[in-house]
């Protein structure tokens, strides 16, 4: 009876949090620049300050939000680099092996992101077992 009467509490609390999280990954990247802006702005002098800081930045923020497909799309071209160059340069067969089977699991994930991003999301449901409710 107890955990029925925090439920109305658990939910708000659950997307309190994401909304969180997910704040500090948009705005995370940012944070530690501030005290540099407030010094450039209170010398009004900015030697020193690379504006490549400011490309990386946007970049980093880029692929950040591209993560789900890029990332493994950058994974899987690494790993098939990587075991490209094993191969031609006859390194011992271990590490062909070992290239092969993380392009087979890149691959994996990403037909697994294919065939489900067409499917719509699901809410997570907590359903609990009927033998759990009993009353002590």
């Amino acid at each position: 009876m107890e955990a029925a009467g925090l439920e109305w509490l658990l939910g708000p609390m659950q997307q309190l949090v994401s909304w969180g999280a997910a704040g500090a990954m948009v705005f995370g990247g940012v944070v530690p620049y501030v005290p540099q802006y407030r010094d450039i702005r209170r010398t009004q002098n900015a030697e020193g300050f690379s504006t490549y800081v400011c490309l990386v930045l946007l970049v980093a923020n880029i692929l950040r939000i591209l993560f789900c497909v890029k990332m493994v799309l950058m994974w899987t071209s690494g790993d098939t680099f990587k075991t490209v160059y094993f191969i031609l340069n006859k390194a011992p067969l271990q590490f062909s092996i070992c290239g092969l089977l993380q392009v087979f699991v890149d691959m994996a994930i990403l037909l697994q992101v294919y065939l489900y991003s067409s499917y719509p999301q699901k809410p997570t449901s907590h359903t609990t077992h009927p033998a759990s409710t009993k009353a002590l």
